[in-house]
């Protein structure tokens, strides 16, 4: 394990396994029962609640807050500022077989910038879900969702947006959208 930066100490608790091979940032805090595989990279100021799993060749970016209970798989990548709520479930494969190796058949999943992913979500795989959106709680995503949408269902759904702050946008004008919580415009591609 190694550390990009002493000025900020990083917390691993004593019953969470960490690879020697991966990449932990400065500030991140590891808790109880999190198993990190090796050529992981996770960011600064991260915070993994207890029992995360992270396979190897995972990207996780900086101030990610995974929650409990998450497998991230081969494939996924995480960009800055994203929350994953507790037990998303994430999948690698479209057509799983225990007994049919797919490994080469794996799907990349993104998620964007600010992203937040609601708990007990379901992300399939080969998606992504771009910056600042939303994914509901319990929702189910089988497509990919656009940059500020708020989705929820099953199969997910586009029912608005979100602003960075995390507020519903109700009004549309064009392709801007206006906060009126923090004030912020947003403009979206249609």
């Amino acid at each position: 394990m190694e550390s990009d930066n002493t000025s900020k100490a990083t917390f691993i608790h004593e019953l969470a396994t960490v690879s020697k091979d991966a990449k932990i940032g400065a500030g991140t805090k590891i808790w109880q029962y999190c198993n990190i595989l090796g050529e992981v990279s996770i960011g600064e100021n991260c915070n993994l609640g207890q029992n995360v799993y992270i396979e190897s060749g995972c990207q996780i970016g900086n101030g990610v807050k995974i929650k409990n209970n998450i497998a991230i798989y081969s494939g996924i990548t995480i960009d800055d500022d994203v929350f994953i709520g507790p037990n998303v479930v994430f999948t690698n494969v479209i057509n799983p077989r225990s007994f049919i190796e797919r490994k080469h058949e794996f799907r990349t999943t993104h998620i964007c910038k600010g992203a937040t992913v609601g708990a007990n979500a379901t992300i399939v795989c080969g998606h992504v879900i771009g910056d600042y959106a939303m994914v509901g709680a319990g929702s189910v995503v089988t497509k990919d969702v656009k940059a500020y949408e708020l989705v929820v269902g099953n199969p997910a759904r586009k029912i608005g947006y979100v602003c960075k702050c995390g507020e519903r946008i109700k009004e549309l004008h064009g392709n801007a959208l206006h906060c009126n919580k923090c004030g912020d415009t947003i403009i979206i591609s249609q």
